[in-house]
């Protein structure tokens, strides 16, 4: 008889509040395959900490007293490239979201999230796809078509992949997270053909996801 053991996530926390980290573990206490492993204060501790052992995922708060998030992000995926982490704040502006993902954060999390959005996020890292908050993708869409609009020129003289017009069609209504076959119906295609439209765009962007799509397309001045 054979049996599968599931790998244990082994989970780090930041926070200078500890109502904060304390409502975090109690959260996670009931999954079997997530694990705290220690939790921190401040940037310093958590680095210290870091140069013995190492988690699979790190819970980041973005603003602490002795550094902040960003520049701490940094640091982390530069000298331990391997940890996942999700930046866990109340701050939801669009600049925020893109600064901290664009410093090495896999995830971004609201702190009022819910448990099972929380456990969600923590398992999509670790299996190495980026994951935002439900809520904010659509704060991060508006910011991307109001931004895109008001620089429609910019767009077509940004340095970087160039894109059908039928490519356009489809990335526009994939950031407002239509499925393949509300893209087809829209445009009158058939989802293979949406389908491979999908695949040309993840190809041009060099993106693994449509999340990683979506930030690849911020980098060339959508957003």
């Amino acid at each position: 008889m054979t049996s599968s053991v599931q790998k244990q996530i082994k989970v780090f926390l930041l926070d200078d509040h500890p109502l904060a980290v304390t409502g975090l573990y109690n959260m996670l206490l009931p999954y079997k395959n997530i694990k705290v492993t220690g939790t921190y204060q401040t940037g310093r501790a958590l680095m210290e900490a870091l140069s013995k052992k190492q988690p699979d995922v790190l819970l980041l708060d973005i603003l602490l007293p002795d550094t902040d998030g960003k520049t701490l992000a940094r640091e982390i995926s530069q000298f331990y490239p391997s940890i996942k982490i999700i930046a866990v704040t109340s701050v939801d502006a669009p600049a925020y979201i893109k600064a901290m993902m664009q410093s090495g954060c896999s995830g971004y999390l609201l702190k009022n999230t819910d448990q099972e959005t929380l456990v969600e996020a923590i398992h999509t890292v670790y299996q190495g796809e980026d994951f935002i908050e439900p809520s904010l993708k659509e704060q991060m869409v508006y910011s991307l078509i109001k931004k895109g609009k008001e620089n429609k020129s910019e767009w077509e003289k940004a340095k970087g992949p160039r894109l059908t017009k039928r490519e356009k069609d489809v990335l526009d209504l994939m950031v407002k997270d239509y499925s393949n076959r509300e893209i087809a119906d829209k445009l009158c295609l058939s989802i293979r053909t949406v389908e491979r439209h999908r695949f040309n765009l993840m190809q041009k962007f060099d993106a693994k996801s449509p999340i990683g799509l979506l930030k690849a397309a911020m980098e060339y001045g959508l957003a």
